[in-house]
């Protein structure tokens, strides 16, 4: 881990009336305004021993101030050049088809080649700086789209438009079983399963609400291919709902699928995404074909009787 760096600020009289974070990212030009105003919100800016978390708090001009500044991050945060799909691009954002059994975000277990590691190599930025641009997530042994942020903008505006559900995901899954309708929703709050903490179940601890929307998409003789819409992004959600309802998706190691039809992981595969541009408001509908493991499973399930 990093240390801290302090820096001691005195502000120009000539500030008075500007914000905190821009007088600061003025006074210290090595941060950028971005940088000073995550810092002030993360209680680093302090005045006379009281932290200042409002980065829109107007200066008087010639306050004096300590900033504590992290260090560096270690090099396993450095960028990479990680071989990515990427389905759109453009300078405010990526959209990018990632492959099953890349992890999104560097871990205790996955400090290099992650996709985030990939993305710095291509400006993605936005949000946490740990997770540049990251949106939304997708498991590792889940494969499909993820819309990326290239700017602080950008991201803000996907994460509204996430919050507010304008971000249409659907997603494909193979499940044992018929359910017993051709569609429906399934709406059961999920949190951290008691029992195994990486896994999570409907109720469980601190559960939040989830809904998951399904559409019989093809019957087959022992399995159902399903497209699902999400419409809250809880994690694993589409995998514990199914679970839930007694047809788990095919393949999957945590919640009664392991080994169906000789997959290596779940049957779940993130089809398609469509949203408004953040900025330029134009429409983006982008789908992503099912890979070629997920394909010879469907092809196996098609043959048995």
């Amino acid at each position: 881990m990093g240390g801290i760096q302090t820096i001691d600020v005195r502000l120009d009289a000539a500030h008075a009336g500007w914000r905190l974070d821009r007088a600061l990212a003025a006074a210290v030009p090595t941060l950028s305004r971005e940088r000073m105003k995550a810092l002030i919100k993360s209680g680093a800016v302090v005045s006379g021993g009281t932290e200042i978390r409002d980065p829109a708090l107007k200066v008087q001009g010639e306050e004096a101030l300590r900033i504590a500044v992290p260090e560096p991050r270690p090099a396993h945060n450095e960028p990479q050049h990680i071989p990515l799909n990427i389905v759109f691009e453009d300078d405010h954002l990526l959209v990018v088809d990632k492959p099953a059994g890349l992890v999104v975000h560097p871990s205790a277990g996955h400090r290099s080649g992650t996709l985030v590691h990939g993305l710095r190599a291509l400006d993605a930025e936005g949000g946490d700086e740990d997770r540049p641009g990251i949106v939304h997530r997708l498991d590792r042994d889940t494969s499909g789209l993820l819309v990326v942020a290239r700017s602080e903008l950008a991201h803000a505006r996907l994460q509204r438009a996430l919050q507010r559900r304008e971000i249409e995901r659907e997603y494909l899954a193979l499940v044992i079983g018929r359910p017993p309708a051709r569609s429906g929703t399934i709406e059961a709050p999920i949190g951290r399963d008691p029992h195994v903490r990486t896994r999570m179940a409907v109720g469980g601890a601190h559960p939040r609400e989830a809904r998951t929307h399904f559409e019989l998409d093809r019957a087959l003789p022992e399995h159902s291919l399903l497209r699902l819409k999400l419409e809250t992004g809880r994690t694993h959600q589409i995998r514990v709902h199914l679970q839930a309802i007694g047809h788990p998706v095919a393949g999957d190691p945590e919640y009664g699928g392991r080994g169906a039809l000789g997959l290596q992981r779940q049957f779940l595969h993130a089809a398609r995404l469509a949203f408004a541009h953040p900025l330029s408001g134009d429409p983006i509908d982008v789908s992503s074909p099912l890979p070629a493991d997920l394909r010879e499973a469907l092809a196996c399930a098609e043959r048995l009787s």
